[in-house]
């Protein structure tokens, strides 16, 4: 009897589903399909090219498939020490990173989102005053060296352990997403602010805190400029820097060649290079993206329904 409703009702949509409605759908569809397209071809077209001849690839042969399969540009990328070095210190620092981004993020918010903190809109009017103005470039890189973390791992992760916008995301989140009422009950039950944050809010928070993870370690992954700032040891560079520097020896040896078949093969091997390395730094997000991805909308929404 269910079954038959559930059909009847699907029949009775179908049926009140108007002309202009199906008009609807149809161009959005179409628009949805156009803006697909437009993103994955370029992310098929790196990961084919990355797995073709050189040679294929600079004549323009690469259009959506590998043309020559080759694994020539992975077995030269790896054949680098430099680049499991690298790889080791970006998980290093998106991991830890994003921890100590987390905890001081969660810590913060919660702080903020109560509407009992004494002084808590001057303290978040610091906070925002910081998104508009700062001391610039040099004034924070004699901060840097002044308190002791050039050239070391702290350079890495304490200048970036907290974004306001990620704050302010948080706040809304437990603004809107968990009912004050929750910590009144708390309290009742004997629970004090630290057992209410821990056993009660944390399980709650899963959404934002898988949002806010996934921002704050693709932010560390992606880093290049800071390190390219604060570090000179080569044994602490991230990937991102390690790979910049092979594209730029390939560039610079590629400038030397004098012999013109020499030069082409250079050439197609710098090209190979390129996309081979795009790929080899996008794996690790593309992996963590599916596992938070199903709490990234819910996160996003609620953090942003004001409360």
């Amino acid at each position: 009897m269910a079954s038959t409703i559930r059909a009847m009702t699907a029949t009775e949509i179908r049926i009140r589903e108007s002309r202009v409605d199906r008009i609807f759908n149809l161009v959005n569809y179409t628009i949805l399909t156009v803006f697909l397209i437009v993103v994955l071809y370029p992310l098929i077209y790196v990961v084919s090219a990355s797995f073709s001849d050189g040679s294929a690839v600079i004549s323009g042969r690469v259009v959506l498939w590998p043309v020559d399969f080759s694994l020539l540009a992975y077995e030269k990328i790896f054949q680098y020490e430099s680049i499991w070095t690298g790889y080791a210190n970006s998980l290093f620092y998106a991991v830890v990173g994003t921890s100590v981004n987390i905890v001081l993020t969660l810590f913060a918010a919660y702080s903020l989102s109560r509407q009992d903190m004494y002084g808590r809109k001057i303290i978040m009017g610091f906070f925002v005053f910081t998104m508009f103005f700062n001391g610039g470039l040099i004034p924070t890189y004699l901060l840097v060296k002044d308190l002791g973390m050039l050239n070391t791992r702290a350079a890495m992760i304490i200048p970036q352990a907290l974004s306001v916008w990620n704050l302010i995301i948080a706040i809304a989140y437990f603004r809107s997403a968990i009912p004050g009422e929750l910590l009144e009950a708390a309290r009742l039950d004997g629970c004090n602010d630290f057992q209410y944050f821990f056993r009660i809010l944390m399980p709650l928070s899963t959404p934002i805190i898988a949002v806010l993870t996934l921002f704050y370690a693709i932010n560390h992954w992606n880093q290049f400029f800071t390190a390219l700032i604060y570090l000179s040891d080569k044994a602490l560079f991230p990937l991102q820097l390690i790979l910049r520097d092979i594209l730029i020896q390939s560039q610079v040896d590629m400038n030397m060649m004098e012999d013109l078949q020499s030069m082409a093969a250079k050439e197609a091997m710098r090209e190979l290079l390129k996309y081979a390395l795009i790929v080899v730094a996008s794996v690790p997000v593309l992996i963590i993206y599916p596992f938070v991805q199903k709490y990234f909308v819910r996160g996003i929404m609620l953090g942003a329904v004001k409360g």
